[in-house]
């Protein structure tokens, strides 16, 4: 059976387990928390990041990577484009997820989490405040424009989607929400793909963890 490492609740694990439940790839989660690795974290993520996987004697690290395997080792329902240009745009999207994660999500999260709740430090409001004010606009600003559908890709669930939402349910696990008088269509692409039953049920497998950090919910109700 295929293992995949890492805490649900992350952006990258998400996308992994999201992608193993769409294509019913049977698969485990082994929770693994970056700051308390097992011993032998280096081999299976020479990065030390999450997500890793294991399928039998195969082992392998970075979310799209594993999605990408995942891909070809089950082709059915499809996470990638069959167009040459709306391929491309998956991987675009696919990239421009892992910007919305390294400029955005992250430090929200680590300000308003991962510092507080677990490194046991203080949130720094002024890092929060400016996130908010001077990156927030540009990238909701930027998917606003891109929005043409419900997908951001073609007509079906792909991994742009997959990619995105994870970083925009993380973004609103932190009590945020996209106003949807700003960002009309970003609001309803987010709350369209959220509601699909493959993230509703990937959603509700990884609620202890969310509920454990004490993250908000109420966005799912």
């Amino acid at each position: 059976m295929l293992t995949i490492y890492g805490v649900p609740i992350s952006v990258h694990v998400r996308k992994a387990l999201v992608t193993a439940n769409l294509k019913g790839i049977a698969h485990r989660v082994e929770p693994v928390i970056p700051f308390n690795p097992p011993d032998n974290w280096n081999a299976l993520s020479p990065t030390g990041l999450i997500p890793a996987m294991t399928d039998g004697d195969f082992s392998l690290a970075e979310s799209t990577a594993i999605c990408s395997y995942m891909e070809a080792r089950t082709t059915t329902p499809s996470i990638f484009a069959a167009d040459s240009r709306q391929q491309a745009r998956v991987l675009f999207f696919d990239g421009y997820g892992g910007h919305v994660f390294r400029s955005l999500v992250h430090g929200l999260f680590f300000q308003k989490v991962i510092s507080p709740g677990i490194l046991k430090g203080k949130t720094d409001q002024a890092v929060v405040d400016n996130l908010l004010a001077t990156v927030r606009p540009k990238i909701f600003g930027y998917l606003e424009g891109q929005i043409a559908g419900k997908f951001l890709v073609g007509n079906a669930l792909t991994l742009a989607d997959i990619a995105v939402a994870s970083n925009l349910i993380n973004y609103q696990y932190l009590g945020l929400a996209i106003d949807p008088a700003t960002y009309p269509k970003l609001a309803q692409y987010t709350a369209g793909i959220s509601a699909l039953d493959v993230f509703k049920s990937t959603l509700a497998n990884e609620r202890p963890f969310a509920e454990q950090m004490g993250l908000d919910r109420k966005f799912l109700s």
